[in-house]
């Protein structure tokens, strides 16, 4: 009996990749490739903040940066507000008086580049993943295909 055709786009998989990266993969029904895809989307945009530090994230002063780092999804936007809210003191990073160890300083040069770089690929690597889960792939699996 010939099974039913792959609907040409899956909504909800998108949906669920844009919400968490690999989410929209194992709502497909496949697990390893969501946990590679989580794992490679998430542990380059964190390893963009272990390198360049949690400012490398922000949509006030990084704005161009910060719309290919939000499609990273939620936790980018969880992230910034982290930084603004908890970390910046009216919009400015606080200055220390002297003799004091600043709570917070903004990283600087290449090191700040680079984390910043990572961060963002990680959000552009996560449009590629939520087009795949949105646009299901038009080649059949074993399961199938028909028998003849």
């Amino acid at each position: 009996m010939p099974s039913s055709p792959r609907p040409a786009l899956d909504p909800i998989a998108g949906l669920l990749a844009i919400v968490l990266p690999g989410a929209g993969h194992l709502y497909r029904g496949e697990p390893k490739r969501a946990l590679g895809i989580a794992a490679g989307v998430l542990g380059l945009f964190f390893g963009g903040i272990l390198i360049g530090g949690i400012d490398v994230i922000d949509s006030k002063e990084d704005r161009l940066w910060f719309a290919g780092q939000a499609l990273v999804g939620p936790v980018a936007i969880v992230v910034d507000q982290v930084y603004q809210n908890a970390i910046k003191v009216d919009g400015q990073l606080p200055e220390p008086t002297p003799g004091e160890t600043p709570n917070a300083t903004r990283s600087i040069g290449k090191v700040n580049e680079i984390g910043t770089l990572y961060a963002t690929i990680a959000g552009m690597l996560n449009l590629i993943v939520i087009l795949d889960a949105f646009l299901p792939p038009r080649r059949l699996r074993e399961d199938d295909r028909r028998v003849v």
